[in-house]
């Protein structure tokens, strides 16, 4: 009988390769699935080997005459055969050769055997088990991948590679902690998983220069993966460029399927990217030996790994709040009347107008009108204070009452009831106004102590004028961040800009592109000259390379047009011109051509400006941004430096690049970190000016109306109350003073606003009162003297000025509350201002009117009280000094007026409706607040912002920008506005 071995020997002596068959048929050769050719011949040596077998067969048959033993052999060889061709048909209609083995614990490529020309690693296409290995090793790729523990898939070499592939997607991410660790555990499993066979086959190798090296796989993952990945990932921001970071490592992938294409791409020779094809699939096809990649995701609202909400808006931290839109008719109910088309809104509120009118005229015919009936309706509404004893004390007796009657006898009027509140006030400031009145001059020198005491802390004045601390509340969720990103990172990049426009042309509407030939050289030229700009810095010299962001090597990280040329002039030609930017408007993250000079790709949207959706061959404008290395410690004069550099940058934009735009037709618009801040400081002290000149007016106009020109009864220059107007004003100006050196006095830092704001403020409050309080002492009886005439006129206007400046002082009191710095500091020293304000009112004002009062009695000149005029150009013994025309014209011709029936019932309705339109028209008012408001109208950033409104196509500005990748924000929130 012939042996098995024999049998064999015979048959490979016979051409026929049994063990080539027994190999092809139970460890398919690993092919790729298109290669469908390379299939084709793998089914044909099987079928070749059934061929030769059989005739093997007969022949044997025939020799040993073993016919039983030839059909065993021959049923084998039938078996087997059909198992080939089931196997290659299987594969055909599949597309695809699984790999050897498909176990727990078993690699699918293994160690690196080979490197394609451009350097990059190639991996061994090895079905073996996996590998522990050594302690440091371990230690190295859980540091990487903290999931993968024990036995591993790759060697110290391969988790190198990995390590330094992974890391150049890091700067994308780093805003999102969650994203960031699910993305780098896809590739921790690719490259090292010990259960890699599960889900990778192997579908093509390519010969080394030694070994077989892989070049092409199949990557298998769950559908809930891979969307659940894409998830925690699609939102994430790549703020230096203010874009989806997706559109960096996913090409702008829109699904979890785009994003797996776009990493399994096979990246062209020295070009970014894997090394050999990654086809991700969803699905084993008909083997059950595969089983696609499950592992946990973390959501990108993770407590632990939580990312921000402008990275991850749908976590449950995330408020879903936004903010109000601008008005829209189109948004708002609308009801058609005829041919006019008119808001509900408005429909409403004018029924509810005409309803509450007719409401108040019912009530007033039924009530007010029967109650008054019988009753003068033209009873004055003003009287002068000779003719009431309201607020006057007289005597019966012709003779001018002495002081000592009128202490002891209080004087009540019997017609008019006042209110308990208003008769302890009114005691009150009687005894207020006698005592200041006697003792003028110490009233003055105590007021004035106490005011010097409290502007002392203006040695401590320290002014705020950085924007994130005036309008972020330091305990705000944005500033915690912003602190956390600044200490643990770096801080935010200074920002430099520069836009440069095209113009309609005449008769058009519309700019043309500013994609040209001649554009993108006068670019270079500004460039040139930019770059050859100095500054001074304490003497030393410090240029744009000295301060620029340079992320890789020693290239600026600047955001132009000009990167795709390498910043280079001497290229322009080469690469073909304004031809080569359009082509890498198209292209800039996946030729290298277009890569920057500084290796990275530069996204069109950031450098040019006026185009629509994505047809940036008609773009009306270039922007061009450099980032600047920025400190946090601020105060310690880290950045000035870049300081000294903007402000030489500034005044080349504006005498000689602006010069080289006009002449080429274009506009330019400019800004560099400082210069709001600059500017805001600019108008700060423009605005010392217009300050003084309102001070001036208000003086003036107190002391014209304070006055009393009657000549008949007193020369001009005695009865003229100029000096008491220099010293209300002198009052309202020390209180807002007082107020500022109170609280600087405990560390609260001052803002531009207080030295803006507060003084036209106060001064308004001011002279009302100061107003009030004189024309209440010139109504008393002249007879009286200055102390009692003093006395009585704070008692009838005491009360009134203290509830309404007490009102005042209260409301801006209130807004300390708010968590916002700059309305809570003006809040706080508005408040304090009001109230010193009111408070040297009542004291020092009243004794300052008593010493007019005096003089005026005296006959002594005003503003030189030493000079007095002869008794008969005074004041006449027993007259009465003047009335000025306002007052005349309020009793005679004013309330007379208001007191017919019609006028009070076509003021009141007016005041009504007023009250509903307003109401109506709070739908339309659109939230927010322009830069441009807060800035002078002639200023350089007026442009620029109008600029950025026309041209940028990327978002509003923004502050926010992310440390180590170099691109700059030309889209910067500032935090101010």
């Amino acid at each position: 009988m012939i042996k098995k071995s024999d049998f064999f020997r015979w048959f490979a002596d016979g051409g026929c390769d049994w063990t080539a068959v027994i190999r092809k048929l139970y460890l398919p050769r690993k092919v790729e699935r298109d290669h469908f050719k390379q299939t084709n011949s793998a089914i044909y040596r099987r079928s070749s080997f059934l061929q030769c077998s059989v005739s093997r067969v007969n022949e044997m048959a025939m020799r040993y005459n073993s016919w039983w033993l030839v059909g065993l052999m021959l049923l084998q060889i039938t078996w087997l055969s059909a198992r080939a061709i089931q196997a290659g048909s299987e594969y055909v209609s599949q597309t695809q050769i699984l790999s050897t083995l498909h176990e727990e614990n078993y690699c699918a490529m293994y160690g690196v055997c080979g490197s394609r020309e451009d350097g990059k690693a190639l991996n061994c296409p090895d079905n073996v088990p996996a590998i522990e290995p050594d302690s440091l090793l371990s230690a190295k790729i859980q540091s990487l991948c903290p999931s993968l523990t024990g036995n591993v898939c790759c060697t110290e070499e391969q988790f190198s590679i990995l390590r330094t592939q992974v890391q150049q997607a890091v700067p994308f991410l780093v805003g999102c902690p969650a994203c960031l660790r699910n993305f780098l555990n896809l590739f921790c499993e690719l490259s090292c998983s010990p259960n890699q066979s599960l889900f990778i086959n192997v579908t093509s190798i390519g010969e080394g220069s030694s070994n077989s090296t892989v070049t092409g796989i199949y990557f298998f993952v769950t559908e809930e993966y891979g969307l659940e990945l894409y998830e925690s990932c699609k939102d994430v921001k790549f703020g230096a460029a203010n874009t989806r970071a997706m559109d960096f490592i996913g090409g702008g992938a829109k699904n979890a399927e785009e994003w797996f294409k776009f990493i399994g791409r096979k990246a062209e020779l020295y070009e970014p990217g894997s090394p050999f094809a990654i086809n991700f699939a969803t699905a084993a096809g008909s083997s059950p030996l595969i089983q696609p990649l499950n592992v946990s995701v973390v959501p990108c609202g993770d407590t632990l790994l939580s990312c921000s909400c402008g990275d991850c808006p749908s976590a449950d931290y995330c408020e879903r709040t936004t903010p109000s839109p601008s008005y829209n008719a189109e948004d708002h109910c609308t009801v058609d009347l005829g041919l006019i088309q008119v808001q509900c809104i408005d429909l409403c509120m004018f029924f509810l107008y005409i309803l509450v009118v007719a409401v108040i005229y019912t009530f007033w015919s039924k009530h007010y009108r029967q109650r008054c009936q019988g009753k003068s309706l033209r009873e004055p509404l003003l009287k002068f204070e000779e003719e009431s004893e309201l607020h006057s004390v007289k005597d019966s007796a012709p003779d001018i009452p002495t002081l000592q009657m009128l202490e002891s006898e209080p004087i009540e009027n019997q017609n008019i009831q006042q209110s308990y509140v208003q008769n302890v006030l009114s005691n009150f400031f009687r005894w207020l106004g006698l005592s200041v009145a006697r003792n003028p001059g110490y009233v003055l020198a105590a007021t004035g102590t106490f005011m010097f005491i409290l502007c002392l802390g203006l040695f401590f004045l320290k002014i705020e004028t950085d924007p994130e601390k005036l309008w972020v509340s330091s305990g705000s969720q944005a500033a915690a961040e912003k602190e956390f990103f600044d200490k643990n990172l770096a801080p935010f990049y200074r920002i430099e800009q520069l836009i440069l426009a095209t113009v309609p042309e005449t008769g058009k509407t519309s700019a043309p592109s500013i994609v040209t030939d001649k554009n993108i050289l006068l670019l270079f030229e500004m460039q040139k000259k930019i770059d050859a700009l100095r500054a001074n810095n304490s003497g030393s010299s410090v240029s744009l390379h000295d301060i620029c962001l340079k992320p890789f090597g020693s290239a600026c990280a600047s955001q132009t047009v000009l990167q795709y040329f390498k910043m280079k002039p001497e290229l322009f030609d080469e690469y073909e011109g304004s031809s080569h930017a359009l082509f890498c408007f198209e292209h800039f993250s996946s030729s290298e051509a277009c890569l920057s000079a500084y290796q990275a790709p530069v996204d069109p949207s950031t450098v040019l400006g006026g185009f629509t959706g994505s047809n940036y061959s008609q773009a009306t404008a270039f922007v061009v941004t450099y980032p600047v290395s920025n400190i946090v410690n601020k105060t310690a004069g880290s950045n000035q430096a870049a300081v000294a550099w903007e402000d030489a940058y500034i005044t080349l934009a504006k005498e000689e690049l602006s010069q080289m735009a006009t002449s080429h037709n274009l506009t330019i618009a400019f800004s560099s970190e400082s210069s709001v801040q600059a500017e805001l400081k600019r108008e700060s002290t423009a605005d010392i000016v217009t300050i003084m000149v309102s001070y001036l007016v208000m003086f003036a106009y107190i002391s014209i109306s304070l006055g009393d020109y009657t000549p008949s009864l007193a020369p001009i220059y005695v009865t003229s109350k100029v000096s008491l107007g220099l010293a209300g004003v002198s009052i309202v100006a020390l209180s807002v003073l007082g107020s500022v050196g109170l609280f600087s006095a405990f560390g609260v830092k001052s803002t531009l606003i207080i030295a803006e704001v507060i003084p036209f403020l106060v001064l308004a409050v001011g002279v009302d009162n100061m107003c009030i309080i004189v024309h209440a002492a010139k109504r008393q009886d002249s007879h009286l003297s200055p102390e009692l005439r003093v006395s009585n006129a704070l008692a009838e206007v005491g009360p009134s000025i203290t509830l309404a400046s007490l009102a005042e002082s209260l409301a801006f009191a209130v807004g300390i509350v708010t968590p916002m710095p700059a309305c809570r500091v003006f809040s706080m020293f508005a408040a304090a201002a009001v109230f010193l304000d009111y408070f040297l009112q009542v004291t020092a004002f009243v004794a300052l009117l008593t010493y007019d009062l005096r003089r005026t009695r005296a006959n002594r000149v005003d503003c030189f009280p030493c000079l007095s005029v002869p008794i008969h150009e005074g004041i006449p013994e027993g007259s009465q000094e003047g009335h000025s025309w306002l007052l005349v014209y309020m009793q005679k011709f004013h309330a007379p007026f208001l007191q017919r029936f019609a006028v009070k019932a076509c003021v009141l309705a007016g005041f009504i409706g007023l009250t509903f339109t307003s109401i109506a028209m709070l739908s339309r008012v659109s939230p927010g607040l322009e830069q441009q408001v807060v800035l002078p109208r002639d200023s350089y950033l007026q442009g620029y912002f109008n600029n950025i409104t026309e041209h940028l196509r990327i978002g509003p500005p923004l502050y926010f920008v992310v440390k180590d990748y170099n691109y700059s924000s030309i889209t910067r929130k500032k935090l101010y506005c």
